[in-house]
Protein backbone atom coordinates (compact mmCIF):
# COMPACT_ATOMS: atom_id res chain seq x y z
CA UNK A 1 0.00 0.00 0.00
CA UNK A 2 1.50 3.00 -1.34
CA UNK A 3 1.77 6.03 1.68
CA UNK A 4 -0.15 9.10 -0.28
CA UNK A 5 0.54 12.69 1.48
CA UNK A 6 -1.70 16.03 0.77
CA UNK A 7 0.34 18.83 -0.48
CA UNK A 8 -1.65 22.42 -0.08
CA UNK A 9 -0.51 24.72 -2.77
CA UNK A 10 -1.47 28.72 -2.62
CA UNK A 11 -0.72 31.65 -4.52
CA UNK A 12 1.21 34.71 -3.66
CA UNK A 13 1.77 35.55 -0.17
CA UNK A 14 2.49 38.78 0.44
CA UNK A 15 3.69 40.07 4.09
CA UNK A 16 4.44 43.52 3.29
CA UNK A 17 2.84 46.84 3.84
CA UNK A 18 0.11 46.62 5.95
CA UNK A 19 0.32 42.91 6.79
CA UNK A 20 3.42 43.57 7.93
CA UNK A 21 2.29 46.36 10.15
CA UNK A 22 -0.48 43.77 11.68
CA UNK A 23 2.35 41.54 12.18
CA UNK A 24 3.26 43.44 14.97
CA UNK A 25 0.47 43.22 17.30
CA UNK A 26 -1.86 39.84 16.03
CA UNK A 27 -0.46 36.28 16.68
CA UNK A 28 1.26 34.20 13.44
CA UNK A 29 -2.12 31.93 13.31
CA UNK A 30 -4.45 34.56 13.40
CA UNK A 31 -3.55 36.08 9.34
CA UNK A 32 -4.74 32.12 7.73
CA UNK A 33 -8.19 32.84 10.01
CA UNK A 34 -10.79 29.76 9.05
CA UNK A 35 -8.14 28.48 6.57
CA UNK A 36 -5.89 27.79 9.33
CA UNK A 37 -6.77 23.72 9.85
CA UNK A 38 -7.07 23.03 6.36
CA UNK A 39 -3.44 24.32 5.93
CA UNK A 40 -2.14 22.31 9.19
CA UNK A 41 -4.12 19.32 8.27
CA UNK A 42 -1.76 18.89 5.19
CA UNK A 43 1.51 17.30 5.38
CA UNK A 44 2.93 20.63 4.05
CA UNK A 45 2.15 24.20 1.89
CA UNK A 46 4.17 25.65 -0.61
CA UNK A 47 3.50 29.04 -2.00
CA UNK A 48 4.93 31.97 -3.95
CA UNK A 49 6.47 34.29 -1.37
CA UNK A 50 5.60 37.93 -2.87
CA UNK A 51 8.33 40.34 -0.79
CA UNK A 52 11.23 40.07 1.05
CA UNK A 53 12.33 39.84 4.47
CA UNK A 54 14.84 41.90 5.42
CA UNK A 55 15.51 45.00 7.93
CA UNK A 56 16.39 46.73 5.08
CA UNK A 57 14.48 50.14 4.76
CA UNK A 58 14.92 51.34 1.69
CA UNK A 59 14.19 50.45 -2.00
CA UNK A 60 16.78 52.60 -3.89
CA UNK A 61 18.82 49.61 -4.47
CA UNK A 62 16.28 47.74 -6.47
CA UNK A 63 17.73 47.49 -9.72
CA UNK A 64 14.77 48.98 -11.60
CA UNK A 65 12.85 51.42 -11.28
CA UNK A 66 9.00 50.44 -9.76
CA UNK A 67 6.07 51.46 -8.71
CA UNK A 68 5.57 48.77 -5.91
CA UNK A 69 8.24 47.30 -3.01
CA UNK A 70 7.44 44.94 -0.74
CA UNK A 71 8.73 44.39 2.38
CA UNK A 72 8.47 42.27 5.87
CA UNK A 73 10.42 42.37 8.79
CA UNK A 74 12.25 39.17 9.29
CA UNK A 75 9.02 38.06 12.30
CA UNK A 76 6.94 37.47 9.42
CA UNK A 77 8.42 34.09 9.26
CA UNK A 78 6.33 33.25 12.16
CA UNK A 79 3.63 33.48 10.29
CA UNK A 80 4.17 31.30 7.58
CA UNK A 81 5.51 28.63 9.98
CA UNK A 82 2.28 29.21 11.65
CA UNK A 83 0.47 28.36 7.93
CA UNK A 84 2.90 25.34 7.64
CA UNK A 85 4.19 26.30 4.55
CA UNK A 86 7.27 24.19 4.41
CA UNK A 87 8.58 25.70 0.86
CA UNK A 88 8.32 29.26 -1.25
CA UNK A 89 9.32 30.29 -4.23
CA UNK A 90 11.69 32.93 -4.33
CA UNK A 91 11.34 33.46 -8.54
CA UNK A 92 9.07 36.21 -8.51
CA UNK A 93 9.12 40.10 -9.24
CA UNK A 94 9.59 41.44 -6.08
CA UNK A 95 12.40 39.05 -4.57
CA UNK A 96 14.77 42.08 -5.24
CA UNK A 97 12.30 45.11 -4.39
CA UNK A 98 15.16 46.06 -1.30
CA UNK A 99 18.45 44.70 -3.42
CA UNK A 100 20.91 42.10 -3.32
CA UNK A 101 20.84 43.21 0.73
CA UNK A 102 17.22 42.42 1.07
CA UNK A 103 17.29 39.14 -0.93
CA UNK A 104 20.02 37.72 0.93
CA UNK A 105 18.64 38.54 4.46
CA UNK A 106 15.33 36.77 2.80
CA UNK A 107 17.66 33.57 2.36
CA UNK A 108 18.56 34.12 5.63
CA UNK A 109 15.61 34.13 8.05
CA UNK A 110 14.21 31.48 5.52
CA UNK A 111 16.59 29.08 6.45
CA UNK A 112 17.19 29.87 10.19
CA UNK A 113 13.47 28.65 10.67
CA UNK A 114 14.01 25.70 7.71
CA UNK A 115 11.41 26.65 5.21
CA UNK A 116 12.97 25.75 1.96
CA UNK A 117 13.08 27.83 -1.38
CA UNK A 118 14.05 27.43 -4.89
CA UNK A 119 14.17 29.80 -7.30
CA UNK A 120 16.66 32.68 -6.18
CA UNK A 121 20.14 32.55 -4.78
CA UNK A 122 23.61 34.53 -4.23
CA UNK A 123 24.24 33.07 -7.92
CA UNK A 124 22.82 31.62 -10.81
CA UNK A 125 24.20 28.04 -10.09
CA UNK A 126 22.08 28.58 -6.63
CA UNK A 127 19.04 30.22 -8.02
CA UNK A 128 18.62 27.57 -10.70
CA UNK A 129 19.21 24.71 -8.57
CA UNK A 130 16.22 23.01 -7.35
CA UNK A 131 15.41 21.37 -4.23
CA UNK A 132 14.39 18.38 -2.71
CA UNK A 133 11.47 17.78 -0.16
CA UNK A 134 11.58 15.08 2.16
CA UNK A 135 7.97 14.83 3.46
CA UNK A 136 6.56 11.57 5.22
CA UNK A 137 7.78 8.56 2.92
CA UNK A 138 7.69 10.59 0.07
CA UNK A 139 10.62 12.52 -1.64
CA UNK A 140 8.78 15.69 -3.94
CA UNK A 141 11.72 17.77 -5.96
CA UNK A 142 10.47 21.56 -7.15
CA UNK A 143 11.37 23.47 -9.75
CA UNK A 144 10.80 27.84 -9.67
CA UNK A 145 11.71 30.40 -12.18
CA UNK A 146 9.97 33.11 -13.40
CA UNK A 147 9.44 35.34 -16.96
CA UNK A 148 8.99 38.42 -14.90
CA UNK A 149 11.35 41.75 -13.91
CA UNK A 150 14.79 40.64 -15.80
CA UNK A 151 16.52 42.75 -13.95
CA UNK A 152 16.48 40.72 -11.18
CA UNK A 153 18.30 37.95 -12.79
CA UNK A 154 21.06 35.93 -11.23
CA UNK A 155 24.28 36.08 -12.85
CA UNK A 156 27.60 33.76 -12.20
CA UNK A 157 28.62 36.74 -10.25
CA UNK A 158 25.61 38.82 -8.85
CA UNK A 159 22.86 37.56 -6.56
CA UNK A 160 19.23 37.47 -8.20
CA UNK A 161 16.13 35.06 -9.81
CA UNK A 162 16.21 32.39 -11.93
CA UNK A 163 14.68 34.15 -15.02
CA UNK A 164 13.68 32.18 -17.84
CA UNK A 165 11.43 33.33 -20.75
CA UNK A 166 8.38 31.31 -21.60
CA UNK A 167 9.61 29.44 -24.56
CA UNK A 168 9.12 26.00 -25.91
CA UNK A 169 12.04 25.93 -28.02
CA UNK A 170 14.34 23.28 -27.42
CA UNK A 171 17.06 24.79 -25.10
CA UNK A 172 15.10 26.27 -22.82
CA UNK A 173 13.30 22.71 -22.13
CA UNK A 174 16.09 21.20 -21.47
CA UNK A 175 17.47 23.33 -18.93
CA UNK A 176 14.11 21.97 -17.90
CA UNK A 177 14.42 18.41 -18.83
CA UNK A 178 17.56 18.25 -17.10
CA UNK A 179 16.15 19.57 -13.97
CA UNK A 180 13.81 17.05 -13.55
CA UNK A 181 16.41 14.41 -14.30
CA UNK A 182 18.49 15.59 -11.29
CA UNK A 183 15.61 15.53 -8.85
CA UNK A 184 14.56 11.94 -10.45
CA UNK A 185 17.84 10.61 -9.84
CA UNK A 186 17.93 11.98 -6.35
CA UNK A 187 14.88 9.96 -5.54
CA UNK A 188 11.89 12.36 -6.63
CA UNK A 189 8.37 10.32 -7.03
CA UNK A 190 6.57 13.93 -7.26
CA UNK A 191 8.26 16.75 -9.59
CA UNK A 192 6.80 20.42 -9.54
CA UNK A 193 7.37 23.48 -11.42
CA UNK A 194 6.36 26.53 -9.46
CA UNK A 195 6.23 29.28 -12.21
CA UNK A 196 5.97 33.10 -11.59
CA UNK A 197 4.54 33.96 -14.94
CA UNK A 198 2.54 36.35 -17.23
CA UNK A 199 1.05 39.58 -16.85
CA UNK A 200 -1.18 40.56 -13.72
CA UNK A 201 -5.16 40.44 -13.62
CA UNK A 202 -5.65 38.05 -16.64
CA UNK A 203 -8.17 35.35 -16.11
CA UNK A 204 -6.91 32.75 -18.54
CA UNK A 205 -3.39 31.22 -20.25
CA UNK A 206 -2.49 32.51 -23.88
CA UNK A 207 -1.66 29.62 -26.38
CA UNK A 208 1.94 29.99 -26.37
CA UNK A 209 1.81 29.27 -22.27
CA UNK A 210 -0.28 26.23 -22.63
CA UNK A 211 2.32 25.15 -25.20
CA UNK A 212 4.84 25.25 -22.56
CA UNK A 213 3.43 23.82 -19.79
CA UNK A 214 2.22 21.09 -22.21
CA UNK A 215 5.90 20.38 -23.29
CA UNK A 216 6.79 20.61 -19.46
CA UNK A 217 4.93 17.84 -18.20
CA UNK A 218 6.48 16.03 -21.45
CA UNK A 219 9.59 16.95 -20.23
CA UNK A 220 9.13 14.93 -17.07
CA UNK A 221 7.07 17.35 -14.51
CA UNK A 222 4.49 15.73 -12.67
CA UNK A 223 2.47 18.86 -11.82
CA UNK A 224 2.78 23.07 -12.72
CA UNK A 225 2.31 25.49 -9.79
CA UNK A 226 1.35 28.87 -11.78
CA UNK A 227 0.92 32.33 -10.04
CA UNK A 228 1.58 36.03 -11.06
CA UNK A 229 -1.68 36.85 -12.22
CA UNK A 230 -3.83 37.77 -9.00
CA UNK A 231 -6.24 35.66 -10.06
CA UNK A 232 -6.43 31.90 -10.18
CA UNK A 233 -7.25 30.40 -13.86
CA UNK A 234 -8.62 27.41 -15.11
CA UNK A 235 -6.64 23.89 -14.45
CA UNK A 236 -5.89 21.28 -17.20
CA UNK A 237 -5.22 17.82 -17.08
CA UNK A 238 -2.63 16.86 -19.40
CA UNK A 239 -1.40 13.17 -19.55
CA UNK A 240 -0.05 12.14 -16.30
CA UNK A 241 0.49 15.86 -15.37
CA UNK A 242 -1.59 18.58 -13.63
CA UNK A 243 -1.38 22.18 -14.67
CA UNK A 244 -2.51 25.38 -12.15
CA UNK A 245 -2.03 28.04 -14.58
CA UNK A 246 -2.78 30.13 -12.18
CA UNK A 247 -3.40 29.71 -8.56
CA UNK A 248 -4.31 33.58 -7.04
CA UNK A 249 -3.36 35.32 -4.89
CA UNK A 250 -3.76 34.17 -0.98
CA UNK A 251 -2.52 36.55 1.58
CA UNK A 252 -1.92 40.30 1.34
CA UNK A 253 -3.43 43.93 1.47
CA UNK A 254 -3.97 44.70 -2.01
CA UNK A 255 -6.90 46.94 -3.10
CA UNK A 256 -10.04 44.76 -4.64
CA UNK A 257 -10.85 44.80 -8.35
CA UNK A 258 -15.08 44.62 -8.04
CA UNK A 259 -15.40 42.78 -11.47
CA UNK A 260 -12.27 40.37 -11.41
CA UNK A 261 -12.40 39.85 -7.84
CA UNK A 262 -8.79 38.99 -6.98
CA UNK A 263 -9.86 38.96 -3.14
CA UNK A 264 -10.88 35.28 -4.31
CA UNK A 265 -9.16 32.23 -4.37
CA UNK A 266 -8.81 28.32 -3.54
CA UNK A 267 -6.67 26.47 -1.55
CA UNK A 268 -5.21 23.80 -4.06
CA UNK A 269 -4.90 20.26 -2.17
CA UNK A 270 -2.74 17.94 -4.33
CA UNK A 271 -3.31 14.01 -2.81
CA UNK A 272 0.16 12.22 -4.05
CA UNK A 273 1.90 8.71 -3.55
CA UNK A 274 5.20 7.12 -5.23
CA UNK A 275 3.08 6.25 -8.10
CA UNK A 276 2.02 9.70 -8.72
CA UNK A 277 -0.92 12.56 -8.55
CA UNK A 278 -3.97 10.88 -7.21
CA UNK A 279 -6.78 13.58 -6.59
CA UNK A 280 -6.96 17.56 -6.70
CA UNK A 281 -9.44 19.36 -4.30
CA UNK A 282 -9.83 22.88 -4.66
CA UNK A 283 -11.11 24.46 -1.39
CA UNK A 284 -12.58 28.17 -1.99
CA UNK A 285 -11.39 31.36 0.32
CA UNK A 286 -12.16 34.77 0.79
CA UNK A 287 -9.30 37.15 0.98
CA UNK A 288 -9.95 40.44 3.54
CA UNK A 289 -7.49 42.93 4.39
CA UNK A 290 -4.04 41.15 6.00
CA UNK A 291 -6.72 37.84 6.85
CA UNK A 292 -7.98 35.41 4.35
CA UNK A 293 -10.71 32.75 5.93
CA UNK A 294 -13.02 30.11 3.94
CA UNK A 295 -15.80 31.15 1.56
CA UNK A 296 -19.08 31.16 2.40
CA UNK A 297 -22.69 30.74 1.22
CA UNK A 298 -23.39 32.84 -2.44
CA UNK A 299 -19.59 33.69 -2.39
CA UNK A 300 -18.56 30.10 -2.35
CA UNK A 301 -21.06 29.29 -5.31
CA UNK A 302 -19.84 32.03 -7.03
CA UNK A 303 -16.31 30.82 -7.00
CA UNK A 304 -16.85 27.12 -7.28
CA UNK A 305 -19.02 28.46 -10.42
CA UNK A 306 -16.26 30.61 -12.14
CA UNK A 307 -13.27 27.66 -11.55
CA UNK A 308 -15.90 25.43 -13.36
CA UNK A 309 -16.25 27.73 -16.51
CA UNK A 310 -12.95 28.43 -16.40
CA UNK A 311 -12.02 24.75 -16.35
CA UNK A 312 -14.08 24.37 -19.68
CA UNK A 313 -11.47 25.80 -21.99
CA UNK A 314 -9.38 22.47 -20.82
CA UNK A 315 -12.02 20.08 -20.99
CA UNK A 316 -11.14 19.02 -17.27
CA UNK A 317 -14.24 17.52 -15.34
CA UNK A 318 -14.71 19.35 -12.16
CA UNK A 319 -17.00 17.70 -9.47
CA UNK A 320 -18.61 19.53 -6.98
CA UNK A 321 -18.22 18.44 -3.34
CA UNK A 322 -19.33 20.08 -0.02
CA UNK A 323 -16.27 21.26 0.68
CA UNK A 324 -15.81 22.98 -2.95
CA UNK A 325 -14.68 21.43 -6.05
CA UNK A 326 -12.75 18.04 -6.73
CA UNK A 327 -10.66 16.76 -9.92
CA UNK A 328 -9.65 13.02 -10.72
CA UNK A 329 -6.51 13.53 -11.91
CA UNK A 330 -4.92 11.01 -14.91
CA UNK A 331 -2.67 9.10 -12.81
CA UNK A 332 -5.87 8.16 -10.62
CA UNK A 333 -8.17 7.32 -13.54
CA UNK A 334 -5.50 4.77 -14.99
CA UNK A 335 -5.18 2.90 -11.85
CA UNK A 336 -8.64 2.50 -11.54
CA UNK A 337 -9.23 1.41 -15.23
CA UNK A 338 -6.43 -1.31 -14.70
CA UNK A 339 -8.53 -2.49 -11.21
CA UNK A 340 -11.56 -2.66 -13.48
CA UNK A 341 -9.48 -5.10 -16.10
CA UNK A 342 -8.29 -7.17 -13.21
CA UNK A 343 -11.19 -7.68 -11.62
CA UNK A 344 -13.30 -8.37 -15.43
CA UNK A 345 -10.34 -10.92 -15.84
Amino acid sequence: MQETITLAFLGDVMLGRGVNEEILYRSPESFWGSVLPILQGADAAIANLECAITHQSSEECCRTAKVFHFRADPAAVKVLRAGNIQFVSLANNHTLDFGDRGLLDTLHHLDAVGIRHAGAGRNLHEAATPILLDINALKVGIIALTDNEPAFAAASDRPGTRYLPIRSDRVTLLLIETAVEQLRAAGASLVVLSVHWGPNMVTAPTPQFRQFARAVVDCGVDLIHGHSAHLFQGMECYKRGLILYDTGDFLDDYAVDPVLRNDRSFVFLVEANALGLQRLRTIPVRLHYAQVDLAKDEEFAAICQRMRSLCTAFNTHVKQTLEGLEVSLPRSLEVTANSMNLNRS
